[in-house]
């Protein structure tokens, strides 16, 4: 019994040897130990506070940041793609429109346009939206970044005297009204069209 606990004592102390020599070959791969390398470790200095270097004297608040430009898509009429337009926050949906074709024009984008007057396009939220946005209103209170953009239509029978050359701010929305009222016997001249 004595000479197999001094063979057990012999594996043990080999396998301690080995598991040094193998510390020593890994760190002797790398040049350094482990821990010395890790004490080396320099970080980047940074500083939590973005006003740290500016002078701020005791009665000026600091100011929240503004937006200066907005980026606006507006997708044209029969147009595969979005027009987009950088325009400040202060300018109206009248500014947006101009700015619009205007890109539109530039890009030389088809369809052709039928015209290129700005007054003579009304601006929308989608093409789902019948109601036109009012051309004095702000940008910024618009709430949102993708509009869609259409020619007015012209009013049709509509009192003939005007000078504003039959088109109407609102001619979406009245011309979805006139479509939609469809009257009984219409109908009925399609039900004895099915029969």
């Amino acid at each position: 019994m004595p000479t197999s606990s001094k063979s057990q004592r012999r594996v043990h102390e080999d396998m301690k040897g080995k598991k040094g020599n193998l510390m020593e070959k890994s760190s002797s791969f790398h040049g350094q130990s482990p821990m010395i390398q890790a004490a080396k470790l320099l970080r980047p200095k940074t500083h939590p506070d973005l006003l740290y270097g500016r002078k701020l004297t005791g009665n000026s608040p600091v100011m929240p940041l503004q937006l200066t430009k907005l980026l606006l898509n507006v997708t044209i009429q029969r147009s595969l793609g979005a027009v987009q337009v950088v325009m400040t926050p202060e300018s109206t949906v009248e500014d947006l429109v101009a700015a619009s074709v205007r890109q539109y024009e530039k890009e030389g984008r088809r369809p052709f346009l039928p015209t290129t007057d700005p007054s003579l396009f009304d601006l929308h939220y989608s093409q789902f939206s019948l109601q036109s946005l009012d051309r004095k209103e702000k940008l910024i209170t618009l709430g949102s970044r993708n509009f869609f953009l259409c020619p007015q239509q012209p009013e049709i029978g509509g009192g003939g005297g005007g000078g504003g050359g039959g088109m109407t701010s609102g001619s979406c929305s009245n011309q979805a009204e006139k479509d939609s009222k469809i009257t009984l016997p219409n109908w009925l001249k399609f039900m004895d069209f099915l029969l």
